[in-house]
């Protein structure tokens, strides 16, 4: 399993970021660079050629099939995102051919809304895509609220898009979510479940008749408290709209910033609210990747 603990990065210095690789003898450079990096996966090279941090006679190549010839160098810059590849408003943490995984700062669309079009992370991240080829497009998996940070997948093209969405459950091993709640939990450790549904108002709410409404189950566990705020990990067995926010109202601890769903506070300007790991099966290869962000460094104060 490749783990991603995004927050780790660019701290590799000296000779760790950079590997100059001679060839010896003709060959495609994907089947160079698998024969030179035995430890590496297939995905984690396709994502250095993408990511344009594969030269050949200093010249950046992409293309798989870039016929190699002898006496030649291969250089394998380690930084994930170079300077000229960042894109504004959010992170990439990985991509290959088939995916790209971010990590979505607080305040940044999902997708277009009726009022804001242009700064959305479907918009930059098509925008990102199109440098190389304006016909390459990105396609939505899952979202996360506007007010959440954290994991985001998204697919490069519909088939992809149709593998993750049809077959979630079985595709995802792991989801877990960092919240700051108000209040300190008594219960270290619990589930809350309920059936959900919407208001005319577009509000989520909760049900307890079985069966009314769309079945909703959260597993939280309290990781640190203090008198005014608690820090929780969630995890979903299910994942509907505004399903954590909605039970941690319901079990009277509603997200610090979550005006919406009962909050008085907001000590930190934000929804604290952090889609910490996604784990999940690649839908091409199948093979299981990990992705961990960082703790917001905002909900971390609270608990000093």
């Amino acid at each position: 399993m490749d783990t991603y603990s995004y927050g780790q990065r660019g701290k590799q210095t000296g000779k760790e970021r950079q590997t100059r690789l001679l060839v010896s003898e003709p060959m495609e450079l994907m089947q160079f660079l698998i024969e030179k990096m035995p430890n590496k996966a297939r995905n984690n090279i396709k994502s250095l050629l993408t990511h344009r941090q594969v030269l050949v006679g200093e010249k950046v190549v992409t293309q798989y099939n870039h016929l190699l010839r002898v006496g030649q160098e291969v250089v394998i810059n380690w930084s994930l995102v170079r300077d000229e590849d960042q894109i504004k408003g959010l992170k990439i943490i990985y991509e290959d051919s088939e995916i790209i995984v971010i990590d979505k700062p607080a305040g940044l669309l999902s997708i277009a809304s009726d009022s804001e079009k242009q700064y959305t992370a479907y918009h930059q991240l098509t925008e990102y895509v199109r440098r190389d080829n304006q016909e390459n497009r990105i396609f939505i998996v899952h979202r996360l609220d506007r007010d959440t940070s954290g994991v985001m997948l998204f697919s490069k093209n519909e088939e992809v898009k149709h593998l993750l969405q049809d077959a979630w459950k079985e595709i995802v091993v792991d989801r877990a979510y960092i919240a700051v709640v108000e209040g300190q939990v008594e219960k270290m450790d619990g589930t809350v479940r309920s059936w959900l549904k919407e208001t005319k108002t577009k509000l989520m709410y909760s049900s307890s008749i079985s069966g009314d409404g769309l079945e909703a189950i959260t597993h939280y566990q309290v990781l640190q408290s203090v008198p005014k705020y608690s820090l929780l990990e969630i995890r979903l067995e299910t994942g509907r709209k505004n399903q954590i926010r909605v039970h941690m109202k319901d079990m009277g601890h509603s997200i610090i910033g979550d005006k919406k769903y009962g909050s008085t506070t907001n000590p930190i300007g934000r929804l604290g609210l952090h889609a910490h790991i996604l784990s999940f099966k690649h839908p091409v290869t199948g093979e299981l990747l990990s992705f961990e962000t960082e703790v917001p460094k905002k909900f971390s104060r609270l608990f000093r």
